[in-house]
């Protein structure tokens, strides 16, 4: 009757299992009653613990029985790999336990919470890291209860220079994310629930992970970050030393605006609100040109999302003092108007170079200058033959009357 042993066995381990299990949880439910501690380790170690003693009793169970050997060869080993696994998950629970306890003695929900931020990322790397490693080692156990996974495991470090190599190859963007990520963790660089500007947004690191870091924006989106951008680019870490701020208010106002009743209005409302640390609060006129006065008032407070409700504040306060108490304060732009007509514009021609001479009046080239010669040049008149005798003649008569009574000047016949 071995299978019955085995059954009888089996049901024994299990019995066991639960009834150390209910003794167990039993005394960490009295203790919890006054201690915070214990009820943190039920929430954590609940499951695992009890799936470890059952995997556990169910081993030495079948250990202990006489059934055929390939059957419980089998079960056995499949019992080692469960114990294996169940313990490592154990352990992570364990660490996890601890690693909380160290957190719950430093508070981030205080305005001076720089030590416990810091304290909180390195925490939370350390854990990933402890987890990374348990479930590494668990599955280098596993694989060593297989027969012949020892000579292949030798063959592997026989060749792990080159495949070092290549896997730091291949792998070189991951792990500079993993260093990057630690780098961050314990270089106090960034912290949990710092107030950073990244690519121009404004947001708080929600998670700092091995390789890549959230950033919990203001209008509740989430930008995911590779570590190394941390490492190799300029950011913003507006809660470095300490998260007290100073922030602006500005305002563009008349030359009629009043600095002193302005600054005796911004001490007035500074007053009425607990958004104020009470450290800065000022009003200066740092410039005046362009028509109008530029005036930049400062304030304090504990932390950013107090610094911009503050600002929102001192803006409106102060927008309603003007409208109801200082209306001439309201910007204008002033236009003077002159009674002087403009002179008539004249369109721009270019000039051209005048000659004087009175047959000037075609030029350019060679055939404007023939063409304003024929215009205005002498113009020369045919005339029949012995025209020009007979007019002369007819100009002077006596001139005419001498050449014909003297023969001798016309000449030999």
């Amino acid at each position: 009757m071995p299978w019955l042993q085995a059954l009888v066995f089996v049901g024994a381990a299990v019995v066991a299992a639960v009834v150390v299990t209910a003794l167990t949880a039993f005394i960490i439910r009295r203790i919890s009653r006054r201690k915070e501690w214990a009820k943190c380790l039920i929430r954590r170690a609940r499951v695992p613990f009890r799936l470890f003693l059952l995997v556990i009793a169910l081993w030495i169970a079948l250990q202990a029985t006489n059934v055929d050997p390939w059957w419980r060869e089998f079960l056995s080993h499949a019992a080692l790999i469960a114990t294996i696994a169940a313990g490592a998950w154990l352990f992570c629970a364990l660490a996890i336990f601890v690693e909380d306890l160290g957190l719950a003695r430093y508070r981030t929900d205080i305005p001076d919470n720089r030590h416990a931020r810091r304290l909180r990322t390195q925490v939370l790397i350390i854990r990933r890291v402890t987890v990374v490693a348990a479930v590494l080692v668990g599955l280098g156990a596993i694989l060593l209860t297989f027969p012949g996974v020892s000579a292949a495991g030798a063959s592997l470090l026989a060749s792990a220079g080159l495949i070092s190599i290549v896997a730091g190859l291949a792998a070189q963007s991951t792990l500079a994310n993993v260093f990057a990520g630690m780098q961050l963790a314990f270089s106090d660089a960034i912290r949990v629930d710092d107030v950073v500007i990244v690519e121009t947004e404004w947001g708080r690191i929600e998670e700092i992970t091995l390789t890549y870091v959230v950033v919990h924006l203001w209008d509740d989106r989430r930008m995911v970050l590779p570590s190394t951008y941390f490492t190799t680019t300029p950011f913003q870490n507006w809660t470095r030393k300490n998260s007290e701020l100073m922030g602006s208010v500005d305002f563009d106002l008349d030359w009629r605006v009043d600095p002193d009743g302005m600054r005796a209005e911004l001490h007035r409302v500074m007053e009425l609100t607990d958004l104020w640390d009470h450290r800065v609060a000022i009003l200066q006129v740092t410039d005046a040109v362009g028509g109008f006065v530029h005036i930049r008032i400062l304030v304090t407070a504990v932390d950013a999302p107090t610094l911009f409700d503050l600002r929102c504040y001192v803006r409106e306060q102060l927008v309603r003092w003007i409208q109801q108490v200082s209306p001439l304060s309201v910007p204008r732009t002033r236009v003077e108007h002159s009674e002087t007509p403009l002179e008539t514009a004249v369109p721009r021609t270019r000039a051209v170079p005048v000659d004087t001479q009175p047959d000037a009046l075609f030029s350019g080239d060679a055939s404007a200058a023939l063409r304003g010669s024929q215009f205005t040049g002498p113009v020369e008149v045919p005339r029949a033959p012995g025209a020009d005798r007979a007019g002369a003649d007819r100009r002077d008569p006596d001139r005419a009357g001498a050449d014909r009574r003297d023969p001798d000047r016309e000449g030999p016949r």
